[in-house]
């Protein structure tokens, strides 16, 4: 477990960074607003971004900081995209920068205004973040090189993730922000070959990049300490992994082409992103195992529409012999997925996740007494149905979640107008059900919301 001078010591670092970032995007968003006036039409990028307004009521419980809302806030953000010239190699190797910053102003939040880069807890009202800041690359006509901050993502799955575990954020993802936010940023080295065969993906991960998951601040969730639902009262401490060279995350992506059919090979070297392992059932504090995932997947036409196979074996490091109960055991993911196009601007899609846990019956026992077990198997199905309206201004989205193993289910809904070239309106709910508590949405279930969201892009 850290002691409190190593958590003191990583408030620190955390603060320290957090100035420098803050120090690079406001510096950046002077030098980019000001460019266009200094260099006229020559301005030598491309600048855009949004503002938006977003509020989400809340019906559940009061356990968390406000009962009666999850989402309140103003987010403004900026991108902006340069080919540098200069010096000539940048121009030889089709360089490009990419910069994506945000100010966010978050009501949720009971802290005092000031500037501070987004850390765990330690989120204040007003904010600034760097969701990208990063330099492409290409020194060869098969080679590519990508450096700084980034989105990192693959796989086949529509929200379902297997052998993509690049951090997440699952509490913006239930609250109703943008789809945009799921995928969280890394900094992290890319690299890409493209052979003639096949080509290759190779991404370093430096310090350890989490899922930001639900603590009870925003949403409620099950305690498995308290075994009783929680909010800002939950006991759980989440400890993570120092920054270190050993905690460094490695992931390959080996894939190609035959005919219309995709297919690729992935290699994961690091840990969960989800704090999975016990460290201390005593004090409640969780932490993030180490994990290696071993996968492939193929993709393309099957029966008037797009098929998709994805499998992936989950190696847990830390109890290959399944006999921890405090450390999930090693399991195999299986994703099915299909897709169609019927015609008049809609799509529908189905997918099924199947899960085995490994060594199951080690698991059984060595499990306490009087604990939650899991199931061997687990299914999980999800339907989607999306539609245009109105020469494609009015999008009506619906995404269902089910697994008739766990007894619960998720159903996202949204209906989004583009008011002008301009001005889009977004109106959505999140519905979470259960028969257990302890399931992946029965645990969700009291957060349910209705969302809107105002976004004037420019």
């Amino acid at each position: 477990m850290a002691t409190s001078k190593n958590i003191s010591l990583k408030h620190k670092v955390a603060h320290y960074l957090s100035m420098v970032g803050a120090g690079i995007i406001v510096f950046s968003l002077i030098a980019i607003l000001a460019a266009p006036k200094l260099y006229g039409a020559g301005f030598p990028g491309n600048l855009h971004g949004f503002a938006e307004f977003a509020y989400g009521a809340r019906f559940g419980d009061s356990r968390t900081d406000h009962p009666h809302y999850n989402l309140f806030e103003q987010r403004g953000q900026l991108k902006f995209t340069q080919y540098p010239e200069k010096p000539a190699i940048l121009a030889d190797w089709n360089s490009i920068f990419t910069f994506k910053g945000e100010f966010l102003l978050d009501e949720y939040r009971n802290g005092s205004p000031s500037v501070f880069y987004k850390y765990r807890k330690d989120e204040s009202r007003a904010s600034l973040y760097l969701r990208e800041l990063n330099m492409s690359i290409s020194p060869n006509p098969n080679l590519d090189l990508k450096v700084g901050r980034q989105i990192l993502t693959w796989g086949t799955g529509d929200y379902l993730f297997i052998n993509d575990v690049f951090p997440k954020d699952y509490v913006s993802f239930f609250s109703g922000r943008d789809d945009e936010y799921l995928k969280a940023p890394s900094w992290a080295v890319k690299a890409s070959y493209f052979g003639k065969l096949f080509w290759t993906d190779a991404v370093i991960i430096p310090v350890f990049e989490e899922n930001k998951t639900v603590d009870g601040s925003r949403l409620s969730f099950f305690d498995p300490f308290q075994v009783r639902y929680v909010g800002k009262d939950s006991s759980i401490t989440k400890e993570g992994r120092p920054s270190k060279l050993r905690n460094t995350q490695e992931a390959f992506r080996f894939y190609g082409q035959r005919g219309s059919t995709e297919w690729a090979f992935y290699l994961y070297h690091g840990f969960y992103t989800n704090p999975r392992g016990v460290k201390n059932p005593y004090t409640c504090t969780i932490y993030y195992p180490k994990l290696n995932v071993y996968g492939f997947s193929v993709r393309g036409p099957f029966i008037r529409g797009i098929g998709s196979l994805e499998v992936g074996y989950l190696d847990s490091r830390e109890d290959r012999a399944g006999d921890n109960p405090f450390i999930p055991n090693p399991s195999i993911k299986t994703l099915f997925g299909y897709s169609q196009d019927m015609g008049n601007d809609l799509t529908l899609g189905f997918q099924w996740r199947y899960e085995q846990m490994l060594k199951y019956g080690r698991y059984k026992r060595t499990l306490p007494p009087g604990s939650i077990r899991l199931d061997e198997h687990q299914h999980l199905f999800t339907f989607s149905a999306n539609k245009k309206f109105l020469n494609q201004t009015l999008y009506f989205n619906n995404f269902l979640f089910y697994s008739p193993t766990d007894k619960d289910g998720y159903f996202r809904t949204s209906l989004a107008y583009d008011v002008t070239d301009n001005t889009k309106v977004t109106l959505g709910a999140n519905y979470f059900w259960g028969d257990y508590k302890y399931t992946e949405f029965g645990q969700l279930k009291n957060n349910k919301n209705i969302y809107l969201r105002l976004r004037y892009s420019f």
